[in-house]
C-alpha cells in the first residue's frame, strides 16, 4: 500500500469519527429540547389550573388578599419567563407562593372538604408529579449532553461547531430541604 492510500484511509476514518461525534451531539441537543418541551407542557397545565384554585380559595378566605396577589404575580412571571434559568427562578417563586396558598387552605376546614377544591388540588398534585418526572428526564438528558460536550474527543467537535452546555432545571424550595416535624 502506498503512503497516499494510507493517508486517505486515515483522513476518511477521522472524518467518519467527526461525523459520528457531531451526529451524536446533535441527537443529544434534540433530546434536551424535547425534554424541555415536555416540561413546558406541564408548566402550562399548572399555570392554567392555578387561577381556578385561587378563585375557589378566595371565596372562603376573602381577607387573605396578599397571598392571592403573590400567587397571581408569581404565575404571571412564570408564564412570561423566556429562558431556562428565568423559568426555573420564576417556577421556584410560584412554588413558594403555592406553599403560602396551601397554608391559607389549612385554616379553612370547609374549604378542604369542598368537592371542586379537592378535584383541583388533586389535578394540581398530578401535574406537580408530572413536572417532577419531566424535570428528571430533562436533567438526565442535560447531564448526558453536557458530559459529551465536555469530554474528549467530543469536546473538540463541540467547540468547533458551537455546541454549548445546557442548564439544569432545579426547583428546590427551602421548605423541601427542611426536616419534617412530627407532633403528637
Amino acid at each position: 500500500m502506498s503512503t497516499q492510500v494510507i493517508v486517505l484511509i486515515v483522513i476518511g476514518v477521522v472524518a467518519l469519527l467527526f461525523i459520528l461525534m457531531y451526529n451524536s451531539l446533535v441527537k443529544l441537543r434534540m433530546l434536551v429540547q424535547e425534554a424541555w418541551s415536555g416540561i413546558e407542557v406541564f408548566l402550562k397545565k399548572r399555570h392554567d389550573l392555578i387561577p381556578n384554585l385561587v378563585e375557589i380559595v378566595k371565596g372562603y378566605a376573602e381577607h387573605e388578599k396578599s397571598v392571592f396577589k403573590e400567587v397571581t404575580e408569581a404565575r404571571s412571571k412564570a408564564i412570561s419567563a423566556s429562558t431556562t434559568e428565568g423559568k426555573a427562578e420564576a417556577e421556584k417563586a410560584l412554588s413558594n407562593a403555592m406553599l403560602h396558598l396551601n397554608a391559607v387552605v389549612e385554616s379553612y376546614p370547609d374549604l378542604k372538604a369542598n368537592t371542586n377544591f379537592l378535584q383541583l388540588q388533586s389535578q394540581l398534585t398530578e401535574i406537580e408529579d408530572n413536572i417532577e418526572s419531566a424535570r428528571r428526564y430533562y436533567n438526565g438528558t442535560v447531564r448526558e449532553q453536557n458530559t459529551a460536550i465536555q469530554t474528549f474527543p467530543k469536546n473538540i467537535v463541540a467547540g468547533m461547531f458551537g455546541f454549548r452546555t445546557s442548564p439544569f432545571f432545579e426547583l428546590e424550595n427551602p421548605a423541601e430541604r427542611a426536616v419534617p416535624q412530627v407532633k403528637f
